[in-house]
C-alpha cells in the first residue's frame, strides 16, 4: 500500500514541475481507494483562469472521472495548505481528508498571503473592501422556492 507521505511528495513534485511550466508553485494529487485518479498543478497563469489553482483542477477532474460531484471516499493531498477557495471547493466536493505538506504562512512567505481573504470573509458584506450590494428591487428567491419544489433534485 501507498503512503501518504508517498501521494504527498507526489503533489509536492507537481507543484515544482509548475513552476518549470512558468505557474505557481502548487500541485495536488486526489486518491480514491489507495490510487491515484486524478492530479494537477497551478495553471492560473497558462490558462489566464484564477481559479485555476491545483486543487480546483484535481477536483473538477476526479469528480469527471469517476462520474459524480460527491468525493466522499476521496482524499487530497496538496503541496500547501489550500487557500480559501480551495478549502471552499474541498467542503464543496465532500472530501473526507486533506494532507499539506506546507502551510498558509510558508506561502505567505512566498508571496502568497490569503490572510486578507480569511479576514474578509467573517465580515458582514457591507463591511468587505469589495462591495457587495444586494439591490431588493430584484427577487432572487424564485430558483430557490423553485428548488424545494423540484421532485428530481440531487442535493449536495
Amino acid at each position: 500500500m501507498v503512503s501518504n507521505a508517498t501521494f504527498l511528495a507526489r503533489a509536492v513534485k507537481l507543484a515544482e514541475n509548475g513552476i518549470e511550466k512558468g505557474d505557481g508553485p502548487f500541485g495536488a494529487v486526489v486518491v480514491r481507494n489507495g490510487k491515484i485518479i486524478s492530479e494537477s498543478t497551478n495553471m492560473v497563469v497558462q490558462s489566464n483562469d484564477p481559479t485555476a489553482h491545483a486543487e480546483i483542477l484535481a477536483i473538477r477532474s476526479a469528480a469527471k472521472k469517476i462520474g459524480t460531484h460527491n468525493l466522499c471516499d476521496c482524499i487530497l493531498y496538496a503541496s500547501c495548505e489550500p487557500c480559501p477557495m480551495c478549502l471552499g471547493a474541498i467542503y464543496w466536493s465532500g472530501i473526507s481528508t486533506v494532507f499539506y505538506a506546507a502551510d498558509r504562512k510558508d506561502a505567505a512567505s512566498a508571496g502568497f498571503n490569503d490572510k486578507f481573504i480569511y479576514d474578509e470573509i467573517s465580515l458582514p458584506a457591507e463591511m468587505r473592501h469589495i462591495k457587495f450590494n444586494k439591490l431588493k428591487e430584484v427577487d432572487g428567491k424564485d430558483p430557490f422556492r423553485m428548488w424545494d419544489r423540484f421532485e428530481n433534485k440531487i442535493p449536495y
